[in-house]
């Protein structure tokens, strides 16, 4: 995305984020000579914080849900280019290239399924795209099976999803540990609906104490990842259990993010 910008001459962004979108941004940004600046909800963690000023980006706190920040990003994007990574579709070209990758992990094949954690779906949709253009192009046989998770606390692609439609739908907002994905009006929502349909796949919502759990189950076997990424693996569990994937597949988790960018709240759950 930041290299389509620079070369049609950009050289200052505007990003609002969550915390991981935003650290991206200011990392390509500062590899690229780029000033960036990021607006982040106050209760965005403080590692995330710091990792977005230590790549020399300006970072604005802005209170209220997650949508504020993108309001904010909005009303000054008459002065700085918006390069949102949710909005922008040069986003999506960049992360496809994980499915390129997933598909040489795999010897060249494909897993039968994929679960991403999901706010505004820039992960589950790259997969999809990649493995699109892998198929068009003869190398797959088949699409692998996609499945969103998401926390039930804040699940709107869920709520659509187990509805039968592609536009939003009335469910209760509350906070959640998976704060990457508190997004409760997923820009993307109808094309990631029909990229779950499209593929056989289908939502997961689960509990903030199920999330917790499975925190606790991936730390045991190595692996220390923020609440959002914990939210993937509760989902595998879900699925499991109402034989919607079988233990026998190959079915691959994705993680998006580690924890010590939530260390806080990872001391006070471990606590």
């Amino acid at each position: 995305m930041l290299s389509a910008m620079r070369q049609l001459g950009v050289n200052a962004v505007l990003e609002d984020s969550s915390g991981n979108g935003g650290a991206s941004v200011a990392a390509y940004g500062a590899a690229g000579g780029m000033r960036v600046k990021i607006f982040a909800p106050s209760y965005t963690s403080p590692a995330k914080i710091a990792q977005v000023r230590a790549y020399g980006a300006e970072i604005q706190l802005v209170d209220g849900p997650r949508e504020e920040s993108q309001a904010m990003a909005i009303r000054q994007s008459k002065e700085v280019f918006y390069s949102s990574h949710n909005w922008q579709p040069f986003f999506l070209e960049g992360t496809k290239s994980f499915a390129y990758e997933l598909w040489e992990d795999f010897n060249f094949s494909v897993p039968d399924n994929i679960i991403a954690p999901a706010g505004a779906g820039s992960t589950l949709l790259g997969c999809y795209i990649g493995f699109q253009e892998l198929k068009a192009a003869g190398q797959i046989d088949r699409l692998p099976r996609l499945f969103a998770s998401q926390p039930l606390n804040c699940s709107p692609i869920d709520a659509s999803f187990k509805a039968d439609v592609d536009g939003p739908v009335e469910r209760e907002i509350r906070k959640t540990l998976a704060e990457g994905t508190a997004i409760k009006a997923p820009l993307r929502l109808r094309q990631i609906v029909d990229a779950l349909r499209q593929t056989g796949g289908s939502t997961v919502a689960v509990s903030e104490e199920d999330i917790v759990v499975a925190l606790k189950k991936l730390g045991k076997a190595g692996l220390l990842a923020e609440p959002t990424s914990a939210t993937a693996a509760a989902a595998l569990d879900y699925l499991i259990r109402d034989k919607m994937i079988d233990q026998r597949e190959n079915t691959v988790v994705i993680l998006t993010g580690t924890g010590i960018k939530s260390a806080q709240v990872i001391a006070e759950i471990f606590e």
